[in-house]
């Protein structure tokens, strides 16, 4: 049995075993078997975007224009995605929206098959189009569950889909890279990408979306600067940003210098990088158990001080270890504030306010992301590997202080968040 074919169907068994034993709503099972397909695009790009770009791109240096394309298409889509999602409804939304990834792959296809390096970019910025509306998911979850209790379980449920993406989209590039026959093959890649977008909308048109209730519609809508004053909003985003932002800086930048700046092997770059991906979604595992028992405000902490153990461990020198054990960190300290982030937006908005919410929050993370990681080969280049850790440092001092602020604010709250 091929690796590819083991990966779905664990990805199915999971899917099943979440379906009849979570006791959440059918809806999450199928968001957790849908999301994977979509975000699975992304680990691709990231494993072969280079490989592909560097014989069509005239200049070296560009050769990870696709992949910064495909993240500012998340970005630039965020906003549309969630007001599309509050005039269509989730389940229409999220289907046109998968759509975008076949027009992707199509793009990229072709691309590919002709040799042209501003169609492929163009292609990654439109599968980006599509991981906007998969990150739309996590909302989609929480208006399913009738328990906001089941918040953080359903939550960490879908960030584990991310374990079964980062498997997908490399194996599936692996897989598929010769079935179009083309000069440099990877043609069929695109195809794979087209096939899985299809599934994805087929499973989410069994989506069935919660009716807003009257008592919602009656309410009054709050201008956004009054929601966004609010310390809750405040944390939540911010966490969101910064864990997303400070993850993707310092993980670009890890294998440009492990490899080429201190002469690391490429085994033991892709071994770290490959811890880091496991770290950043197996602990979804623990907040699964440990959700619903602990605030989220410590998970916020302790994600919080992850990070800060980041910038120590890896400014102690550049051994393997020294890489291995930050990335780790990198990893842990991403799942919890991304979790934190996603478990505490909602408590900042009503039903009827929560597209525009939504949507500023993810156009804020995704652009965040995409700056840092824009950023990161710049910063490395001209100040090295402290360079990274520095630029770090007064992120951290702010993270520190929203975790100080939520604390603060829920000194007398009995809530579970």
């Amino acid at each position: 049995m091929s690796p590819l074919i083991m990966i779905f169907t664990a990805l199915l068994l999971v899917t099943w075993l979440i379906h009849r034993y979570s006791g959440l709503h059918q809806n999450i099972s199928l968001l957790f078997l849908a999301q994977p397909m979509i975000t699975a695009a992304a680990p691709m790009m990231v494993f072969i975007g280079g490989i592909i770009s560097t014989p069509m791109a005239t200049d070296p240096a560009w050769v990870t224009l696709p992949l910064t394309f495909m993240i500012a298409g998340t970005a630039l889509a965020s906003i549309p995605a969630a007001l599309l999602a509050k005039r269509l409804g989730r389940r229409q939304a999220t289907m046109l929206g998968f759509g975008s990834g076949i027009v992707g792959g199509l793009l990229g296809m072709i691309a590919v098959m002709n040799h042209q390096f501003s169609l492929l970019i163009l292609a990654a910025l439109v599968m980006g189009f599509s991981g906007a509306f998969a990150q739309q998911l996590r909302f989609a979850a929480i208006e399913s569950l009738d328990d906001p209790k089941d918040i953080p379980k359903a939550i960490s449920l879908l960030m584990l889909t991310g374990i079964f993406a980062a498997l997908i989209g490399p194996e599936l590039a692996f897989v598929s890279k010769d079935w179009i026959t083309t000069e440099h093959g990877y043609a069929g890649t695109f195809l794979g990408i087209m096939a899985l977008a299809l599934v994805a909308i087929l499973v989410v048109s069994q989506f069935k979306a919660p009716p807003i209730t009257e008592d919602d519609l009656s309410k009054p809508t709050r201008p956004l600067s009054q929601i966004a004053k609010q310390p809750v909003f405040i944390v939540a985003m911010v966490a969101a940003a910064l864990g997303f932002g400070l993850m993707s800086f310092v993980m670009t930048a890890t294998p440009l210098s492990m490899h080429q700046l201190h002469h690391h092997s490429l085994e033991h770059t892709k071994w770290v990088i490959q811890s880091h991906v496991a770290a950043m979604y197996l602990p979804s595992l623990l907040t699964i158990w440990l959700g619903g028992r602990i605030k989220t405000k410590y998970f916020l902490l302790t994600g919080t001080l992850m990070f800060v153990g980041v910038v120590i461990i890896a400014s102690q020198g550049h051994e393997l270890l020294h890489y291995w054990w930050a990335l780790i960190l990198l990893g842990i300290g991403w799942n919890f504030l991304f979790y934190s982030g996603t478990t505490l937006l909602p408590l900042s908005y009503r039903s009827h306010e929560r597209h525009k919410v939504q949507a500023i929050n993810d156009f804020s993370i995704f652009t965040f992301q995409g700056l840092s990681s824009l950023m990161a080969g710049w910063v490395l280049y001209n100040y090295q590997w402290q360079g990274i850790l520095y630029t770090c440092i007064p992120f951290l001092i702010i993270m520190l202080a929203i975790t100080a602020m939520r604390f603060l604010t829920t000194r007398h709250e009995a809530d579970a968040h």
